[in-house]
């Protein structure tokens, strides 16, 4: 009786944060929309939206400039800003829990520099020039899943994919192709060209358009948090040992393969979408699980909300404090996530002390 009071009580918690970081991620949404360099009123904002969705109001009592710049600059740049943070979040839950590694982040899989390689040949040699205003996007995607395919095969060396190849595949091939990167910036002898590189390199919503990545980016977050909520009870198996996962029916080999695949995919997609942006899939797990506690049907929802907020609030951050001149996204999250993860370490040593 005590264990079912329990659930009930834990699951009346998650539902309680799950409405409040929905209301939260709308007030986020409307007053992020709403700062820059030209502030434009929250009921401005709600009103210009209302207008668009839904036809209401159908008098218009804002200017043509403001009209464009809520709905056809920042609203596209804001709805990124929260799939890239909440695909970035589920994607540090999903690879903590496979490689068993609270310190594990997308970036373990090396995806970003292989997203970096791309985006640097598109910028710097005109790769993928075919594709036109998609020719970035397009060669940052191949790069990520080159570099996924990558770490995979290597990783399962000697027919198992196991954690700790995951991870020593990720961190070697990403420390190789940011040496890629690095070569084909200086290769090519363009400062204008290896500045744009370096401003991606470090995170930017700029892409944001309405028939830009954004449809696409969507699609594949709501997909890998449908998948990753579906799998919570395997990915808390997984998380305990491969010894359990086995006694539990699940093969940890097959299934981590699985894994690994569905955020790759959705990691490439996001890089190719936003550049390299830290920090954020190894910060917003861990509160998650303070809030919610450790099972990942819990956790997973929670985390891609808080994700999307962090982000959004981020890139506000970086749209306002030097306006017009905008910082790299990149430089905001590591700003936020390095005094963080000092805590984290500093935890783990009184742990082991």
């Amino acid at each position: 009786m005590t264990d079912l009071l329990g659930v009930g009580a834990r699951q009346r918690r998650t539902v309680a944060w799950l409405l409040g970081l929905t209301a939260g991620l709308m007030l986020t949404g409307v007053v992020a929309v709403g700062s820059g360099a030209v502030g434009i009123a929250p009921l401005t904002v709600a009103q210009v939206i209302g207008h668009h969705v839904a036809g209401w109001p159908g008098e218009v009592s804002w200017s043509p400039p403001q009209d464009a710049i809520v709905w056809q600059v920042r609203l596209p740049r804001v709805l990124l800003g929260m799939l890239v943070g909440a695909g970035l979040a589920v994607s540090g839950v999903a690879l903590q829990a496979m490689v068993r590694n609270v310190l594990a982040d997308p970036y373990l899989l090396g995806v970003n520099s292989g997203a970096s390689s791309g985006a640097a040949a598109a910028i710097l040699f005109g790769v993928g020039a075919g594709f036109g205003q998609y020719a970035l996007p397009f060669s940052a995607f191949l790069g990520a899943l080159a570099a996924s395919l990558l770490v995979f095969l290597i990783a399962r060396t000697g027919g198992r994919v196991t954690s700790i190849r995951l991870l020593l595949s990720g961190v070697a091939v990403g420390y190789a192709l940011y040496a890629t990167t690095s070569f084909l910036i200086f290769a090519s002898g363009s400062a204008e060209g290896a500045r744009s590189v370096m401003f991606w390199l470090l995170g930017s919503l700029g892409l944001a358009r309405w028939d830009g990545p954004l449809a696409v980016v969507a699609l594949v977050v709501v997909l890998t948090i449908g998948v990753l909520t579906v799998q919570g009870r395997r990915l808390d198996a997984l998380a305990i040992g491969d010894e359990t996962a086995h006694t539990l029916g699940v093969s940890p080999d097959r299934f981590r393969t699985g894994m690994l695949v569905v955020v790759a995919l959705c990691v490439g997609v996001l890089v190719s979408a936003s550049g390299s942006i830290g920090f954020v899939g190894l910060v917003v797990p861990h509160l998650a699980r303070r809030i919610v506690g450790a099972t990942h049907v819990r956790v997973v929802p929670v985390a891609a909300l808080l994700g999307a907020i962090l982000l959004v609030w981020a890139d506000v951050i970086a749209r306002v404090l030097l306006a017009p001149q905008e910082i790299p996204i990149g430089i905001i999250t590591s700003l936020l996530g390095a005094p963080f993860l000092i805590v984290l370490i500093r935890r783990f040593h009184s742990s082991a002390a």
